[in-house]
């Protein structure tokens, strides 16, 4: 298509969105769980059609030679397809953010103020792989009274065409208007820039996807964004963690999934820490390939040598760099310096330490003997995610309900004037 009528296009749905947005914002919270159920029952309906839509994707996918990381993301089968519609019913089910009053203020001339939260209005989506976004995404904007316009990336086209129309189905049937979550039609590029510059239209985009996508929605945007980095994760392991703890969360944190952005990139360990051999064994007997200095290579000698943009390297695979430190200083210095201030994870017994970590270092997410893999909205108990935020605006972290509403001040007074 001509960038003249993507631009139309766009404008043409942006439109109809601003009108779905004004009939969602007064949906009452049973109607939007109603018609969220209804839409995840459609997609179990339509499970055949959507893993059969995938296959062809993938197939495209592997002729065109895509990493093995983003074919991970991109793959469906019945399992996740299930998934997808669990996800749809888990956010039916959380309780509402519209609504409800942050603040509640009596002045002393009477006027009463109360802060109440309210849906942001249209909500543009652009991601790459993730299928499984389609659902999330709309769910989460719909039943925070938003309306969503996706834009999912051409080589998942054909799976997002199938899950847009089982959710929009099940949405309309459920009493939503039929607006309420539109898919971008057209995998041009230009309608990512006609999203970007939808100033007025498009009250908020959230890109999903590498660093080359979020790169190009920051810099091209005239629409605010809310922003997901590269996922440059870290464990470290003090020199205090139970030694069998180490190993199993070192392990899962990067080999659990190693295509998603809650894997671990870069391994710390203590100086002092007991024994570092086993760690970094069972990681490499489980098909990691381990990045260290010279340090590291005496320690594991299957060890490759790792170069200085490594700690700079969100993987994405079955790649691990790893350092010794000389302590939580170290450690935590080293992430800041290379960090993406996204999740980062500290293995401790000392609660002192922990503490400290968890307070000084600056990430959407720190955790304490966990697995970095938990950096998810349904772990979070959240039902799903439009995307974990690692800006220091708006909001933080995994974004979901409360993430994708703001508030108005509400006046009420009783005929008072000002002097």
């Amino acid at each position: 298509m001509a960038d003249a009528d993507i631009q139309m296009l766009i404008a043409d749905i942006a439109a109809r969105a601003r009108t779905a947005s004004r009939r969602l914002a007064a949906m009452t919270s049973d109607q939007k769980s109603r018609a969220l159920l209804a839409a995840a029952a459609a997609i179990r309906e339509a499970s055949d059609a959507i893993v059969a839509a995938n296959a062809e994707d993938m197939a495209a996918a592997e002729a065109s030679g895509l990493s093995g990381a983003l074919l991970d993301r991109l793959r469906l089968d019945a399992g996740r397809v299930e998934a997808t519609a669990a996800g749809v019913e888990a956010v039916a089910r959380l309780d509402d953010p519209v609504g409800k009053v942050i603040e509640r203020v009596e002045r002393p001339n009477g006027l009463v103020l109360t802060r109440v939260r309210i849906p942001i209005g249209v909500i543009g989506i652009i991601y790459e792989s993730r299928p499984n976004v389609t659902a999330d995404a709309g769910a989460l904007c719909a039943m925070s009274g938003n309306a969503a316009i996706l834009r999912g990336g051409s080589e998942a086209i054909r799976s997002n065409r199938a899950i847009h129309a089982a959710l929009a189905k099940g949405l309309e049937a459920g009493g939503m208007p039929a607006d309420a979550v539109q898919l971008v039609p057209v995998t041009d590029r230009a309608a990512v820039g006609a999203i970007l510059t939808a100033e007025g239209a498009i009250d908020m985009v959230v890109p999903r996807g590498g660093k080359g996508l979020v790169a190009r929605v920051q810099a091209e945007a005239r629409v605010p964004v809310l922003a997901h980095l590269d996922g440059l994760n870290h464990t470290f392991i003090d020199r205090a963690a139970d030694p069998a703890m180490a190993r199993e969360l070192a392990l899962n944190a990067k080999m659990r999934r190693t295509g998603i952005c809650g894997a671990t990139e870069t391994l710390l360990i203590d100086r002092g820490f007991g024994d570092p051999a086993p760690v970094l064994a069972a990681l490499a007997d489980a098909g990691c390939e381990l990045r260290g200095d010279a340090e590291i290579q005496a320690i594991e000698p299957r060890a490759l040598p790792v170069e200085c943009g490594d700690w700079d390297t969100e993987y994405l695979d079955a790649i691990l760099s790893v350092k010794l430190v000389d302590g939580a200083d170290e450690a935590m210095a080293h992430i800041a310096a290379h960090g993406s201030h996204h999740t980062d994870a500290i293995v401790t017994g000392d609660a002192g330490t922990a503490e400290r970590f968890l307070a000084q270092v600056d990430s959407a997410i720190v955790m304490w003997n966990a697995s970095t893999q938990f950096a998810d909205g349904g772990e979070f108990g959240l039902g799903a995610e439009i995307g974990i935020s690692t800006g220091r605006l708006h909001a933080r972290g995994p974004v979901a309900l409360e993430g994708l509403t703001t508030y108005k001040w509400v006046v009420r007074g009783t005929g008072q004037a000002r002097p």
